[in-house]
């Protein structure tokens, strides 16, 4: 066999089973596979059921060569996985075209393989690149927000914390567990941090006013929702709605984190479920993150007193149940506070 085929291969032989897998297992790894079946240690049955289950030798492909040419020897040999079956004695016409073809699809095989592994890697690295994207575009239009109001710098980044500390809390619940996976909840945390972008859109005069709004400056500060979901639905609709989905919730959060629970919030006045998840749990991380921070009209609230505020609005302000998951919690917020200090 092996002077039929050197002069057109390299040919490496083996004088039984337990020597072939140690031949088939060696980098290079042949390409083809000549295998009889009675040989002296293990048959050649043995030898392709190990090779198959390898996953280093399941691609190679084998031809079985032997003498015997019953058709239960040919079904056997079929289903472990060999791609042919030669029976003695070989004409050398008929076992190079033999090879040759199947040599020629095992080359077709490997290319449409690696083609694959090609196009897999290509479209990971591309999905890569996209969340990327994803990340510095929120990143770039959050700091928009933050530089207007140099004293909540941290503040983007507690209450993108609490969110995901709330969203965690609820992901068992039965009332969240189909919403809250955790693509979803990756989403929220990445869309929290836009949450006040509208603020670019409110004069110095009104956000940095350090006394008492009045009511007609009020009335504008609270326009900062609606500002903020505009610019992020326009963001959105330019790259096609649905194919970027962290907009979206990004959107839903900047325009009703205000909204509460019994429906006496802004800007829509929303109750109840009409307002979205995403922004009932930005409503308590915001309302808890206020209470605890210094502003220029205000001193820092203990965390106590502040704890005590959230379960006090528990079911008017908050919805009930991320409410009771805020108290459950209460301890990883008051860590997150301390860890992300101004």
């Amino acid at each position: 066999m092996s002077a039929l085929l050197r002069d057109s291969y390299k040919v490496k032989v083996a004088n039984g089973g337990e020597k072939a897998l140690r031949i088939a297992r060696t980098v290079p790894r042949p390409d083809l596979i000549l295998l009889d079946i009675m040989m002296p240690d293990i048959d050649g049955y043995r030898v392709c059921r190990d090779l198959k289950a390898d996953p280093a030798t399941r691609d190679i492909p084998v031809v079985f060569l032997t003498a015997l040419a019953e058709q239960e020897d040919e079904r056997i040999g079929l289903e472990l996985g060999a791609v042919d079956y030669i029976t003695k004695p070989i004409g050398a016409p008929i076992l190079q075209a033999r090879v040759r073809n199947h040599l020629n699809l095992k080359a077709a095989a490997d290319f449409l393989r690696d083609k694959t592994r090609y196009l897999e890697a290509e479209v990971e690295r591309r999905t890569a690149d996209m969340r990327a994207i994803q990340d510095v575009t929120i990143v770039a239009m959050a700091s928009l927000a933050e530089t207007r109001d140099n004293e909540t710098g941290a503040h983007i980044r507690r209450t993108q914390h609490y969110v995901r500390a709330l969203a965690e809390e609820l992901q068992g619940h039965p009332r969240f567990a189909a919403v809250l996976t955790d693509d979803m909840i990756d989403l929220l945390f990445k869309s929290a941090p836009l949450h006040d972008i509208g603020k670019v859109g409110i004069p110095d005069a009104i956000l940095l006013k350090p006394g008492k709004l009045t009511a007609g400056e009020w009335e504008v500060m609270r326009s900062h929702a609606t500002q903020g979901a505009a610019a992020i639905a326009q963001a959105e609709a330019m790259l096609g709605g649905g194919t970027a989905s962290f907009l979206h919730l990004a959107r839903e959060i900047a325009e009703s984190h205000h909204e509460k629970w019994d429906g006496s919030g802004y800007p829509r006045g929303l109750k109840g479920e009409e307002i979205p998840l995403s922004a009932r749990l930005m409503a308590l991380a915001d309302v808890y993150d206020a209470l605890i921070s210094k502003r220029v009209y205000k001193d820092p609230m203990p965390h106590e007193e502040a704890a005590g505020i959230i379960a006090d609005g528990r079911g008017r302000h908050f919805d009930p149940d991320v409410a009771d998951a805020f108290l459950r919690n209460a301890d990883r917020f008051k860590a997150i506070a301390l860890r992300f200090q101004e």
